[in-house]
């Protein structure tokens, strides 16, 4: 039984069928109440009870942070303030600080958000006024979480000032294949960059795709999608 199946039995959920087909390269989980319409208390009690359940769980890896830390210096120079989008523990924009030396604050949607420093209780699919065109850098592990990854992704870029930077980390587990009631969206690493395109109408595009310096076993590959705002 994986992770996910444990978790599902935990909690009481029998995961249902995504809508897509077999094998398809893009997947989008939906929530939808008996008369069809959105249900985001449904999609919100899944959140917030899964951070839970992997409160003492840590992800990101503090080298693979440094990594980007590094990168943002060389191609951003010069840089005031970072959000890290969907992080739990707020380990990543800890680390962002340390590296950087500027602020980084990190957002999480379950209310264990204010048991950790720097991070706010938000769901990452909205925008605060003061983010506007005033964010020089966002970096997430947790698109796959989004109900709706146009939105979402739009959201971020708008935060974005221009010539800024939004890093989506990218792994095996995100495939089409690995989407669910817990995380909703998944597509093929190989799709990103199209449906970046459509989804940007012009406003911001890939600039490059990393190897991550190291990843843990339970996944094949990890791959920053690198995203500069035009």
């Amino acid at each position: 039984m994986s992770v996910v199946e444990k978790m599902f039995a935990k909690l009481g959920y029998v995961p249902k069928l995504r809508d897509d087909k077999p094998g398809a390269p893009f997947s989008l989980y939906s929530y939808k109440k008996a008369d069809g319409s959105f249900d985001y208390e449904h999609y919100r009690k899944i959140q917030e009870e899964a951070n839970i359940l992997k409160i003492e769980s840590v992800w990101v890896r503090e080298g693979n942070i440094e990594f980007l830390a590094n990168y943002l210096k060389r191609n951003l120079g010069a840089m005031k303030f970072g959000i890290c989008h969907g992080t739990r523990r707020g380990k990543e924009q800890e680390w962002f600080r340390k590296c950087l030396g500027v602020e980084v604050i990190g957002t999480e949607i379950s209310s264990t958000a204010t048991t950790f420093p720097n991070t706010i209780q938000w769901d990452f699919h909205e925008v605060k006024p003061e983010w506007l065109n005033a964010v020089d850098f966002i970096y997430s592990n947790s698109f796959d979480h989004s109900f709706d990854p146009e939105k979402c992704l739009n959201a971020w870029m708008i935060c974005i000032r221009p010539g800024g930077l939004c890093i989506l980390e990218h792994t095996s587990g995100h495939e089409a294949s690995g989407a669910n009631e817990l995380d909703p969206f998944g597509a093929d690493l190989v799709l990103m960059p199209y449906l970046i395109a459509t989804w940007s109408k012009g406003k911001f595009a890939v600039r490059e795709i990393l190897d991550a310096p190291s990843h843990r076993s339970n996944v094949k590959y990890v791959s920053f999608i690198v995203i500069q705002k035009l």
